[in-house]
């Protein structure tokens, strides 16, 4: 491992990002802080790629290819990083339910709250908005997403990931997903994901990050490509929550989301699968050249 090269990209990714973090809370006077929130927030997402830049030029001292910007995947790894979110989502959805986390809503009634205080939103069925919002998270939303993912992607996965990889694969996933949680401390402190709950959190961040991570990291591996992670990525934003369009009084840090204590199941269970079919380790993953320098240091 290049243990130079690690330390910086660690220290470039987490230093410009908890800053970006931590910014809105020193404007709480703002009109509109959910909306500068958002802004400093997906302006941290691309942080991790930053730093994976800066890195592979200045550190590693290698071109921008090495890093498989230019690399694609194959078209069945492509619906994998699409499907899987939104189908882990629906499954979570319906464990939430199942096990009286949270009630099913066939008459969207925070739908349709909302709407009442939208101006003109009265008159607007919100069946149609929840149709809407799910063949808009289904298709264009991942994609857009993905713009702000691949920043992430490409330094957790397509930077850190490979230099992590002399330990074992294995190791190598859980400990860049364990990295990856931690990163993410700022923002659950404040309240993301874990609203009830957010010292612990921080704990269950790092969970849900090892696992999704996993699923990553086996686009990455098997790909070569930061892109089919950072579809992945993008997908796992824009329908993680898709299922509370269907059920009310739900607490989001036990259920109704992938991230929440429930959506671990299927996840687990999805990435069992992914060890239980040989899927991982992936083999024969030479085609690509990992962007890994040889210099111990």
């Amino acid at each position: 491992m290049n243990r130079k090269a690690i330390a910086v990209y660690l220290s470039i990714a987490f230093s410009l990002a908890w800053i970006l973090f931590c910014l809105p809370l020193f404007i709480k006077e703002a009109p509109s802080l959910h909306g500068i929130r958002a802004l400093f927030w997906s302006l941290a997402m691309w942080t991790p790629g930053v730093a994976a830049l800066v890195c592979n030029r200045f550190v590693l001292k290698q071109p921008i290819h090495s890093l498989n910007l230019h690399h694609l995947g194959k078209r069945k790894l492509l619906l994998y990083a699409w499907l899987i979110p939104p189908l882990l989502s629906s499954v979570t959805g319906i464990l939430t339910w199942a096990f009286g986390l949270g009630q099913f809503d066939n008459q969207f009634s925070q739908i349709r709250e909302a709407m009442q205080n939208t101006p003109g939103g009265a008159s607007i069925s919100p069946g149609l908005v929840v149709l809407f919002q799910i063949l808009t998270s289904l298709t264009l939303a991942p994609l857009i997403n993905t713009l702000f993912a691949i920043g992430e992607e490409l330094g957790w996965r397509g930077f850190l990931l490979p230099q992590f990889l002399p330990l074992g694969q294995g190791k190598a996933i859980w400990l860049s997903g364990m990295i990856w949680g931690i990163w993410h401390a700022p923002a659950i402190l404040q309240g993301l994901n874990y609203p009830s709950q957010p010292y612990f959190g921080v704990i269950f961040m790092i969970v849900f990050c090892v696992l999704f991570g996993t699923f990553l990291s086996w686009l990455y591996l098997s790909s070569h490509s930061p892109w089919l992670p950072a579809l992945a990525h993008g997908s796992l934003n824009a329908t993680a929550g898709i299922s509370l369009l269907f059920l009310k009084n739900v607490n989001i840090t036990y259920a109704g989301t992938i991230a929440s204590l429930i959506g671990w199941l299927p996840l687990g269970l999805f990435v069992g699968w992914l060890y239980w079919s040989k899927r991982l380790p992936v083999q024969n993953n030479t085609s690509v050249e990992f962007n890994v320098s040889r210099e111990t240091n």
